[in-house]
């Protein structure tokens, strides 16, 4: 089965002739050169994909893409708002190592015990918040200079020293 990884999202359409903005959290300004397609989700869990015509860097976080099919901007406005997806393949060329996006797949330690795979990574402004499957309960995990103890490229791993009782709420 093929694994996807989200990157961001459609902001806006540009231009006339039916491109978008992908904003994304690559973690590092980019083109997405050479890249075939994306995939949008367009309903829950099911994957479009979209071939990519052209591309050009808009800014640090945000590319314009034409997409084959996509030809009016009535078109790409429908688009507008909808999660942008890569394979994991195309992920791994694309996403800067330390992005805090590159820590999906990662496993979460704590006090010596796994608690389980990186599904998600939402980033807000003095921290990022893992999403992990925690006992069967969806479990958002913080990760910022307090609770970091050491990143393990080699053993995808994250090791945390989390704030007594936090694990409490989801056991």
């Amino acid at each position: 089965m093929i694994q996807y990884n989200n990157i961001g999202k459609i902001v806006a359409g540009f231009g006339v002739t039916g491109e978008v903005v992908l904003k994304h959290s690559l973690g590092k300004k980019t083109s997405l050169k050479g890249l075939e397609a994306i995939f949008i989700e367009k309903r829950k869990g099911e994957f479009l994909p979209y071939f990519i015509e052209s591309t050009k860097a808009k800014s640090e976080s945000e590319v314009i893409l034409k997409l084959e099919g996509i030809n009016k901007r009535e078109d790409a406005l429908s688009l507008t708002q909808k999660q942008v997806w890569l394979t994991e393949s195309d992920f791994g060329k694309f996403a800067a190592k330390t992005a805090s996006i590159s820590l999906l797949g990662f496993h979460i330690i704590h006090s010596g015990e796994d608690l389980g795979e990186i599904l998600e990574v939402i980033e807000q402004p003095h921290q990022v918040l893992c999403r992990i499957d925690l006992n069967g309960k969806e479990a958002l995990i913080p990760v910022h200079q307090d609770t970091l103890v050491k990143m393990d490229q080699q053993k995808k791993q994250v090791l945390l020293n989390l704030p007594d009782g936090l694990l409490d709420l989801y056991r």
